[in-house]
């Protein structure tokens, strides 16, 4: 095959971008090359040295000791002629390969053979897979040892199966997906190269893990054949991913590939959990074999939704309709099953307590509603617990953070057998899925029930506690801003239907004990509690509402300290480069006031908690974004209006009181 017909020109320079004696590197369609100007005529060659494949286009035209100029290497000073490519001896059957150049009116223009048809990969065959069960959005970045994975990413992001993007530390990705996997239940995928860009993932990926959410972490790794002596940035993945990932896999030459990825994905989704697949860099680009088929779903998910025992169920249903005082106390594992709980609850006219990881399951607003139980709650809900003679807990973990007291008589129902009486023994445990288990009972409660109506209590204590929020919204001790006043406010101005992510920190007690929900989603790193979480979470959150009709054109916003959102500030600029319509509200009082308070209540002197801090205001606006720093609790509504309007990320900046909390 040859012929001018086959030739296509691709303009890679303009004609005075490269001085005479020079040599750069351009990008002729997918082809890299050096292109050189010497003694007044152009070249272009094949960019890889043959030695370690260092790049000619980065090296110089250098004299050697006989007078001769050379194109030498910078990686390890190798030479060739600068117009011929040949190395020095000028052996015919060695030297780079070389490419016609024309020196245009209009630029300098390189000519390639025509690109042969894409070989379907391996790679190919499992982000097909990956696609198939449901992966709409990956998280990461693009490097040295995943660049074959990447390009079967790309091709399905422009085949526009997925969305990539592309963050700035790959700790971010993995709180992406996180956030992601907490709000939708279903796994996003985050992509690392080798080495450092794996070990980045490890505290996002953990947050999941502990919290029950579905990941795909997807992480390069060098060529299979220098596995084992030390290649640069090569570490033991396998031994790194052992305890985070519930299944994690080297993929080989040998391996089932879409089988592998059929597994990593059905492994998050069913279990919960992180599953990670290890892809050396030159299995990457294997072909597929012929007839190579993408894996899916069908016929490989069974029906979640589990029954209770007859008998677990007529145990059940005789205690709740002996109960006086009974409560329900609805922890994560409720999410999605609200309904036939709040028709319990109305049935027996007893308040619905939630954990802290499950505000907002039930609004403040609803007439049985008693708020979040423990350390970031309401007195409604430890009054209504310290004096209810049945506590029905539903998908709860039992937390040390919420407090759920074991010495009153305790129904747990959970769709985990090993989460029943896990931390200690509880009168009745029930193994069911919370919705088909609370249906069933509210078919099998008799019609005559012990329990007394509590919602006159219930509605007493609401306005107390709501008359004592309005009192500490109004301190002021000239040091910053309550922080009552600044839930108040966003209370009154969050969407309805707005999905928060919350972080670590004072600024997360505060949120729990003075927000209000009124049918908001709420994010958070719940027993892993890691700093930093709030902003990255909120990015994979407004993913989330592209990739699914049920969350399509909520609101996204996230909530942190000065000291969280600097853990991943820059990631401000990936909200910008993606147009990611997140509001971030950060609550500022210049030091880590939760460690500040633990310090002074351990009787330790407070020491290293402040912290030097920018005009994050200023900041958010010089990468592109809506950025309003607040100095007057007066100026809340206006500043957090205006952000929320905004089209594009945006963020409000409140200096806080430390002590108003």
């Amino acid at each position: 095959m040859g012929g001018k017909s086959e030739i296509v020109w691709h303009k890679v320079a303009e004609a005075d971008d490269l001085p005479d004696g020079r040599v750069q590197t351009v990008t002729a369609g997918t082809r890299t090359l050096a292109l050189v100007h010497f003694d007044g005529s152009y070249a272009a060659m094949d960019n890889r040295c043959p030695h370690q494949g260092g790049p000619l286009g980065e090296g110089s035209i250098e004299k050697g000791i006989a007078g001769q100029c050379w194109l030498r290497c910078p990686w390890h000073g190798w030479d060739f002629d600068p117009l011929t490519g040949k190395p020095p001896g000028g052996h015919e059957d060695s030297g780079q390969d070389m490419f016609p150049v024309e020196a245009r009116a209009d630029g300098i223009y390189v000519g390639l053979a025509r690109e042969p048809d894409h070989v379907r990969t391996v790679t190919d065959v499992m982000a097909e897979t990956m696609v198939n069960w449901g992966v709409k959005s990956v998280f990461g970045m693009v490097g040295h040892s995943n660049l074959g994975l990447a390009d079967a990413l790309r091709r399905q992001a422009v085949a526009g199966q997925l969305d990539f993007f592309g963050v700035r530390h790959e700790g971010a990705a993995a709180f992406a997906c996180s956030g992601y996997a907490k709000l939708t239940g279903r796994p996003a995928a985050c992509l690392t190269i080798a080495g450092p860009g794996a070990t980045n993932l490890m505290t996002g990926l953990w947050d999941a893990k502990v919290d029950r959410a579905p990941v795909l972490a997807l992480t390069g790794q060098v060529d299979v054949q220098v596995l084992g002596p030390g290649a640069f940035q090569e570490i033991d993945l396998a031994s790194a991913f052992q305890a985070v990932s519930r299944y994690s896999q080297t993929v080989l030459y040998t391996s089932r590939h879409a089988e592998l990825m059929s597994l990593a994905c059905k492994s998050a989704l069913v279990e919960r959990d992180v599953a990670h697949l290890i892809f050396p860099d030159d299995v990457q680009t294997l072909a597929a074999t012929d007839g190579a088929r993408a894996g899916g779903p069908a016929g490989r998910m069974g029906d979640e939704r589990i029954a209770p025992s007859a008998d677990s169920l007529a145990d059940m249903t005789a205690m709740i309709g002996k109960a006086k005082r009974p409560i329900i106390i609805a922890g994560y594992g409720a999410k999605g099953r609200m309904a036939p709980i709040v028709d319990l609850a109305e049935r027996l006219k007893c308040p619905v307590l939630t954990t802290f990881k499950a505000k907002g399951l039930i609004a403040d607003t609803h007439p049985h509603a008693a708020g979040v139980l423990g350390r970031s709650g309401t007195p409604i809900a430890s009054w209504f617990m310290n004096e209810c003679d049945l506590i029905i807990a539903l998908g709860c973990s039992f937390s040390n953070h919420t407090g759920i007291e074991p010495s009153k008589p305790i129904i747990q129902v959970d769709f985990d057998r090993m989460h029943l009486g896990k931390f200690h023994a509880v009168s009745l445990p029930v193994y069911g899925e919370i919705g088909r288990t609370m249906e069933a009972v509210l078919g099998a409660l008799p019609a005559k029930i012990a329990a007394k109506d509590q919602r006159k209590e219930l509605a007493a204590r609401w306005q107390a506690w709501r008359e004592e929020k309005a009192s500490r919204a109004s301190d002021d001790r000239g040091q910053g801003i309550a922080s009552a006043s600044v839930f108040s406010v966003l209370t009154d101005l969050a969407p309805a239907d707005a999905v928060i992510a919350v972080d670590v920190g004072n600024n997360t007690y505060s949120f729990g004990r003075y927000f209000e929900p009124c049918g908001q989603s709420v994010l958070m790193s719940g027993y892993l509690g890691s700093i930093g979480f709030a902003f990255p979470a909120a990015m994979g959150a407004w993913a989330a509402t592209r990739d699914f009709p049920d969350y399509k054109g909520r609101k996204v916003i996230s909530i942190s300290g000065d000291g969280g959102f600097g853990q991943y500030a820059m990631e401000f600029t990936t909200a910008v480069k993606y147009g990611m319509n997140i509001t971030h509200i950060l609550l500022n009082n210049s030091e880590l006031g939760k460690i500040s308070k633990e310090q002074r209540a351990g009787e330790w002197p407070v020491w290293q908690t402040d912290l030097h801090n920018p005009s994050f205001a200023a900041f958010a606006r010089l990468c592109g974004g809506h950025g309003h720093r607040v100095t007057e609790s007066g100026e809340l509504d206006a500043a957090i209006a205006e952000a929320l309007a905004h089209d594009g990320p945006s963020l409000v900046e409140i200096v806080t009181d430390a002590e108003l909390v």
